[in-house]
């Protein structure tokens, strides 16, 4: 009387509401967020100061001019990441060749509890992927191609204008940011 890829059918819409959380989270291939992980939540943690010697990752390594966080060091949000990258992109599409490297990854889940809500019964949901960058750091690079210094300060900026802290136009020429160590 019923086959059973017909009674499979009408048992798969009663089971969707039994899927795993971490399905949920699907990861396509514009957004940026870990393609894994083993917990969901995390601990809040802070923006690293850098008050030593140490000058990684506030030079150029792939392109030929940057940006660079110029203020004090910030949690940026995948959003935020993708918005400039596209400003980039689009503007960068005229010169054949021209690449955007982004120096840094948002690998830090934020969750957060809905308004109006008691304290306690545990961490809220999870709400968006972050990332945490010092003072110094570089956030982008453009190169691949010969841009002339005026246009890649004016595409850049334009990127620089959809983050929400300071950042400040590197060169290959540009010295490494260091914080001297107050001891």
């Amino acid at each position: 009387m019923f086959s059973l890829s017909s009674i499979t059918s009408l048992l798969r819409p009663s089971l969707l509401p039994f899927r795993s959380p971490i399905t949920l989270l699907t990861r396509s291939r514009g957004q940026l967020a870990p393609r894994k992980v083993k917990y969901l939540k995390r601990h809040k943690g802070r923006v690293p100061i850098p008050i030593g010697g140490s000058t990684r990752g506030t030079t150029l390594a792939f392109g030929d001019w940057g940006i660079r966080i110029r203020g004090n060091g910030m949690r940026l949000s995948a959003k935020q990441l993708t918005t400039a990258e596209d400003v980039i992109k689009r503007k960068l599409k005229v010169w054949k060749g021209a690449k955007v490297w982004l120096r840094c990854f948002p690998d830090i889940p934020v969750c957060i509890k809905g308004n109006e809500t008691r304290m306690g019964k545990g961490k809220g949901t999870f709400e968006y992927w972050a990332t945490r960058l010092p003072t110094g750091r570089v956030i982008f690079e453009i190169g691949g191609v010969p841009i002339r210094e005026e246009l890649a300060r004016q595409i850049l900026k334009q990127a620089s204008s959809k983050l929400p802290c300071k950042m400040e136009f590197i060169s290959r020429k540009t010295l490494p940011s260091s914080r001297p160590s107050p001891y």
